[in-house]
């Protein structure tokens, strides 16, 4: 599962996160990816919603988006931006690999999991989205590609990233990750960044109606596919949880 949580803007992520906690809930993915993640000195919101769940969680520093400054809200003051990582199966290690990003600091979140069946890699990430940024975007995409296939094995290697474009931009057409939206049902709603979202950033307006967030799988000598996909579109108590609607994938291998 991969969801962009919209950090702590908006000024109402008190009231926002305990519908993120219960659409993750519901879920119970054995993997979660988040991007604009936000953390604190004490805690991060991986750490909440791997509390949630009983699992385990990691979370990297990102400057993409920016954090504001000077604040909007009294509660983002010491609050960074940030990767995340949410896991049913311990974390052994974590990689923080630096990513092309001209003027802001950009790293993927790589993580190796112990699996059952052995280790298993997940990258978290995510690239620029201004239109003038279109080439560095689709460098970004190269490398995350990069960062998964080089650790596929036995066991599949996963991408969970909020990634701004679709695959009509040709960075993403050319991917040789199985995408795992393939196995969602004919017909099903693509969209990851809705137009009839309250929260759609308008500074994101070329985004909206797409599916910008992805869940990509290197299988390596594995035989992994993806087996069912779909968008997550709960509203509880009417009041979207983010901008963005989480995408989950089941995969099996």
């Amino acid at each position: 599962m991969t969801w962009n949580t919209w950090w702590r803007f908006g000024g109402n992520w008190r009231e926002r996160e305990p519908g993120l906690i219960q659409v993750v809930d519901a879920a119970a993915p054995d993997l979660l990816g988040l991007q604009e993640c936000w953390g604190s000195s004490a805690h991060t919101q991986a750490d909440r919603l791997a509390a949630a769940l009983g699992a385990h969680s990691a979370f990297v520093e990102v400057g993409l988006p920016p954090a504001p400054v000077p604040a909007e809200y009294a509660e983002q003051e010491g609050i960074s931006m940030g990767l995340g990582l949410v896991s049913r199966w311990p974390i052994a290690g974590v990689e923080e690999c630096p990513m092309p990003s001209e003027g802001r600091h950009l790293v993927a979140l790589r993580a190796r999991v112990e699996h059952p069946r052995g280790a298993l890699h997940v990258v978290v990430g995510a690239t620029s989205w201004e239109p003038e940024r279109v080439d560095e975007s689709s460098e970004q995409i190269a490398e995350l590609e990069r960062l998964v296939l080089e650790v596929a094995g036995d066991v599949p290697a996963i991408l969970l990233a909020d990634l701004n474009y679709d695959f009509e931009l040709p960075a993403l057409s050319r991917t040789t990750l199985v995408d795992g939206w393939s196995a969602a049902e004919p017909g099903a709603d693509p969209r990851t960044l809705s137009s009839t979202n309250r929260f759609a950033p308008p500074e994101a307006e070329a985004q909206y109606d797409r599916r910008i967030d992805h869940v990509l799988i290197a299988p390596g000598s594995s035989s992994a596919r993806p087996v069912a996909a779909r968008i997550m579109r709960d509203e509880p108590g009417g009041l979207p949880p983010s901008d963005h609607y989480p995408v989950l994938v089941d995969l099996e291998f």
